[in-house]
């Protein structure tokens, strides 16, 4: 392998360029002149090529020097950026996370939580991605990603989880339905015997925690009609198709005036669902995601959840 330049002899190069004067670049690089000159020299015979024209009165770049140069400032912006990540490493959250979201929480709980989190940990990098639980899970495990916020237990992976938060869940019909009544304020789950509940499609956990639901109320669920997001499930609902099951934060998004839809919470025990973090058992930067645990409970703690205002 031919002999490499070195990082001294680069940052001389790229100070001499700066400069365009030997003496003053010397002192830049707090150096003697005969010394940073020795070192250029070495490292234009080393690459064949002049870089810099000398005289007496001027110090100019050659065309292919201006190349050299160049590709100088690159590599050591690139050993700069080595250096930063390696601080960055020993900071608390720091630098970039890859964090694999579900698409029933990211458009909800997100929003509001994200620029507190960025408040807390300006030098975090959070590089989101957004999939159902079994293909954040697949990345998690061949390490693409480095933690998932999902709904909580995830069956059949053997991962650290953080419960962060339980959400409610409401029911959601066309306005008029009859369950959607002032009185009683609230309904048991067994109201929804009977009844047609639309839910999404399959691979979204979501379906399946609503199903329990329906399942233990004797609700009916239509196999053929399946949405694939909860805004195609709520424009089902707002069609006449039927009723469905919506989590408590995605209600100020998709349950708005003028839509002709209502919703109503149920009685206690209410149906919920598990919000947490999931990391693999024994991950490096597991202090990291703790920390990123109680930085978003901070922020759900500061982002009060609008509810509907009950009929009346």
């Amino acid at each position: 392998m031919p002999q490499r330049p070195s990082i001294r002899q680069l940052e001389y190069a790229v100070a001499v360029a700066e400069t365009l004067h030997f003496g003053r670049a010397a002192r830049q690089c707090a150096v003697t002149q005969p010394a940073l000159s020795a070192q250029i020299q070495q490292l234009e015979e080393l690459l064949g090529v002049q870089i810099f024209e000398r005289s007496r009165r001027r110090v100019l770049v050659t065309p292919e020097g201006a190349r050299i140069l160049e590709k100088a400032r690159e590599a050591l912006g690139t050993l700069d950026e080595l250096l930063s990540r390696a601080h960055d490493a020993g900071e608390p959250l720091a630098g970039p996370l890859r964090m694999g979201v579900i698409p029933t929480v990211a458009p909800y709980l997100l929003p509001p939580l994200l620029p507190l989190v960025r408040k807390l940990h300006p030098a975090l990098e959070l590089i989101l991605r957004e999939e159902q639980t079994a293909r954040l899970v697949e990345h998690l495990e061949a390490g693409r990603l480095d933690l998932v916020f999902v709904a909580l237990p995830v069956d059949e992976a053997d991962l650290v989880e953080l419960p962060l938060l339980d959400e409610p869940f409401w029911f959601v019909a066309p306005q008029g339905h009859r369950l959607l009544a002032p009185k009683p304020a609230t309904l048991p789950e067994s109201a929804l015997l009977g009844e047609e509940v639309l839910l999404l499609e399959d691979g979204h956990c979501l379906r399946a925690q609503a199903l329990s639901v329906c399942q233990r109320a004797g609700a009916r669920v239509p196999g053929r009609i399946q949405a694939t997001s909860l805004s195609t499930l709520v424009q089902m609902v707002a069609n006449g198709l039927g009723v469905t099951l919506l989590p408590e934060r995605s209600l100020q998004v998709e349950v708005r005036p003028g839509q002709g839809l209502g919703a109503k919470r149920f009685r206690s025990p209410v149906p919920q669902r598990t919000l947490g973090l999931a990391w693999r058992r024994g991950a490096a930067r597991e202090a990291d995601f703790r920390l990123l645990g109680e930085s978003l409970q901070r922020a759900l703690e500061r982002t009060p959840v609008k509810r509907p205002a009950p009929k009346r």
